[in-house]
């Protein structure tokens, strides 16, 4: 979403990888980005300028010798322009030529002309990249602040396996979207957010769980992020990596979890507790694999800690984290219960939904909530769940600059 109308420059070096930067143009498109491709000439030999025109819309520089003959000289108005260049990929020539100031194609004049962040996506042979000479590269551009996103480890063209593929598109658009938001709305806010479903181990193989993905945590901290935050995530959702420039702590048990968020409250503005927290664990889990015998098995249950209670009890003492929002995920009785939690749990805000509901229960991309504070309720239509991170995160500004002006 950060990226709509934002001018980004596509930089395309003349290496193997340069297929993806098709993909990568085609998804800075379709987050709503306005993409100049400018290419080396290496780099028409393995993807056609005509391929990125017609996935941009837009004309594709090449020459900068041609483009004399325009009213404006192409380096010179990308570069005033531009929110964000991107070069990807970034061969170890066209870094070498970056770090030392040498403008010979259009690409690497007007990266040298350029005002705005620049993001190099590297990729080359595993033994270019661990040279002494490219590793001197990459800690020049690195003291510049040139952003840099891998390179990662697999396949190379050689067919050898290795560190020095370029990374994925997807991991491209990530990076750019936490560099964009740097100077959002919530810039220098620290925002903890919590995923997922707990699971409360019955033996070593077993758990009791939920049914909770994390998609909507993870949605939480992606917009957080991309409105500027510094975001951790304390994420109980297996398998789902933390976006990019968030960090992620990892737990299980709601046991886990409740240490992780209570050891970060003192550090942080804002704690939105999106995780679905199990209310019971079983009081002993086994040390060993429970055998399947013809018998019935009996799990006896005791409540688990109640993390907003003691968020709760830690504000009085301490005023840490200015805003605290919570989540109800309900079956029945949804404003009735969700408005007992607000009040019972001392939170700014929450969000409740119905989990029965087809298109926001569990495991769903869209969800429809209902805010609650205080003051009322706002019930929200159907959203993607990125949609509904921006509604609570816009409320969290507001809870967050009325907290600080009356402090």
């Amino acid at each position: 979403m950060n990226l709509q109308d934002k001018r980004i420059v596509v930089g395309v070096a003349g290496g193997i990888a340069a297929y993806k930067a098709a993909d990568l143009a085609s998804r800075l498109v379709k987050a709503g980005a306005v993409v100049d491709v400018v290419m080396t000439e290496a780099a028409t030999r393995l993807v056609g300028p005509l391929t990125f025109q017609a996935l941009t819309h837009r004309p594709v520089s090449v020459d900068m010798w041609t483009l004399l003959r325009d009213t404006e000289i192409t380096h010179v108005s990308l570069g005033q322009a531009a929110d964000l260049m991107i070069i990807a990929p970034a061969t170890a020539n066209t870094l070498a030529k970056l770090a030392h100031g040498l403008a010979d194609n259009l690409l690497t004049t007007t990266a040298l002309a350029m005002r705005a962040p620049i993001l190099v996506a590297p990729a080359m042979e595993t033994g270019m990249w661990q040279n002494p000479a490219t590793q001197a590269t990459m800690a020049l551009l690195r003291g510049r602040g040139v952003c840099v996103v891998g390179p990662a480890e697999g396949r190379l063209a050689s067919g050898a396996s290795g560190v020095g593929r370029m990374v994925e598109p997807t991991d491209i658009v990530e990076e750019a979207r936490r560099i964009v938001g740097l100077q959002g709305d919530l810039a220098g806010a620290r925002i903890l957010v919590t995923a997922g479903g707990t699971r409360e181990p019955i033996d070593p193989v077993r758990f009791v769980g939920n049914r909770s993905s994390g998609k909507m945590g993870y949605a939480l901290a992606a917009a957080a992020r991309d409105r500027g935050a510094c975001v951790t995530l304390v994420s109980a959702a297996a398998g789902l990596p933390a976006p990019a420039g968030v960090a992620l702590v990892p737990v299980e048990s709601a046991q886990e979890m409740h240490a992780a968020v209570m050891a970060r409250l003192a550090d942080c503005d804002a704690l939105i507790m999106a995780a679905a927290v199990a209310d019971y664990r079983p009081a002993r889990a086994q040390a060993h694999k429970i055998k399947k015998t013809g018998a019935g098995l009996a799990l006896e249950m005791e409540h688990t800690l109640d993390i907003l209670l003691d968020v709760a009890g830690q504000r009085e003492a301490s005023r840490r984290p200015r805003v605290v929002v919570g989540f109800a995920a309900e079956t029945e009785e949804l404003l009735a219960n969700a408005r007992e939690k607000l009040q019972r749990k001392r939170l700014d805000l929450i969000a409740a939904n119905d989990v029965t509901a087809p298109d926001s229960g569990f495991g769903t991309d869209t969800n429809r909530v209902v805010l609650l504070d205080v003051a009322g309720e706002e019930a929200l239509p159907l959203l993607s769940k990125e949609d509904v991170a921006h509604r609570i995160l816009e409320r969290v500004r507001e809870l967050l600059l009325a907290a600080q002006i009356g402090a």
